[in-house]
């Protein structure tokens, strides 16, 4: 008897594009949500686009309450969830970057109100995902959450973030290529389930950006349409294999334990994509394609070194030789590596 079942959840509005901030009440109505809207911001994203969206739903005829956050910590999660859970409140809008977004996401969660996602940088897929990383003292939790219902992108807003956070999101995305041959290895040795279709868009997800990579400028709002496009349709990916397996594997473990390890962990989409080029070699070798990622990630102006994430090679070698034990993923790190292969890989590919 055939039995097997899935249950995706996807944005139902993505709008992605010039001035679509001003469309962010307009796509909401169309969901037909009821209440008022939370918005949740951030000092510096509430000048260049939270007020905005504020009154652009007040001039729908919303009364949106407001709430800005200075960090991501579970503190900023519960000062949300106390102001979500009024019953005048019926969904959550994220203005801001990833922090902003992954505090709305978690606290939309808890309460079990959908949340909208309205980005400001373009720093990694978690503005569309059903994932939300918190850190808290010298570790990260990541727990699962509903996707957005909708996806408000504005290109132009998104092209005049800081560079470093876009190339950091650009860095996420090519590193979705390590992530898919890590979920496709788990599946053969360890039996794990793989979506096929999940697999192949987050693999086409990256291979869009490595081959727009000397396109991608700053300033440039055509490169924050690429990048935008790529985001989403990673956090789709996700959506589709009900995981973070088509957009995180050994490199996220690696980043991860960089945030635990080093003194001053560079930002995430860095890390992973300096981690990608390490674990393509131990995928595929020294004539494998991992000069293909570090090629585009310098492309971009992405750090492709330890010490352009501003972490010493003694570090970058522990965390390859502990990073599986972050989580019981199997990746291809298997069960740990030696201290001499782990300088190897990293000395090979230069990033030690």
């Amino acid at each position: 008897m055939f039995d097997k079942s899935t249950w995706i959840r996807l944005p139902r509005n993505v709008v992605v594009g010039h001035g679509v901030l001003d469309d962010a009440a307009a796509a909401v109505e169309e969901l037909r949500l009821h209440g008022d809207p939370l918005v949740v911001t951030s000092p510096t994203p509430a000048e260049v686009a939270g007020d905005r969206v504020v009154a652009g739903f007040a001039d729908a005829g919303f009364d949106p309450r407001v709430v800005r956050i200075e960090e991501a910590t579970f503190g900023a999660v519960e000062e949300v969830i106390e102001v979500a859970a009024s019953d005048d409140v019926g969904y959550l809008v994220g203005v801001g970057g990833g922090k902003v977004i992954d505090v709305t996401k978690m606290a939309g969660e808890e309460v079990g109100k959908g949340f909208v996602s309205v980005p400001t940088a373009a720093s990694h897929d978690g503005i569309v995902s059903g994932r939300a990383s918190i850190p808290e003292g010298d570790t990260r939790h990541s727990v699962a959450a509903e996707p957005p219902l909708a996806v408000v992108a504005d290109t132009e807003i998104l092209a005049d973030a800081p560079w470093e956070l876009t190339t950091a999101g650009c860095a996420d995305i090519i590193s979705n290529f390590t992530a898919v041959r890590d979920w496709e290895l788990a599946h053969r040795l360890k039996n794990v389930r793989y979506h096929e279709y999940a697999g192949a868009l987050s693999r086409m997800t990256a291979e869009m950006l490595v081959e727009n990579a000397d396109s991608i400028r700053p300033e440039l709002e055509e490169s924050a349409w690429i990048v935008t496009k790529a985001l989403v349709s990673s956090g789709v990916a996700m959506s589709i294999a009900g995981s973070s397996r088509p957009a995180s594997g050994a490199e996220h473990l690696i980043s991860h334990q960089l945030d635990r390890i080093a003194p001053d962990p560079a930002l995430h989409g860095h890390q992973v994509g300096v981690a990608s080029i390490m674990t393509e070699y131990l995928h595929s070798g020294p004539k494998g394609q991992w000069r293909d990622i570090r090629d585009a990630l310098a492309s971009i102006d992405a750090p492709t070194t330890a010490e352009q994430l501003g972490i010493d090679d003694e570090t970058m070698v522990e965390a390859l030789t502990s990073a599986h034990e972050i989580r019981d993923r199997y990746t291809i790190l298997g069960d740990g590596m030696s201290e001499d292969a782990a300088r190897e890989a990293a000395s090979v590919t230069g990033v030690i």
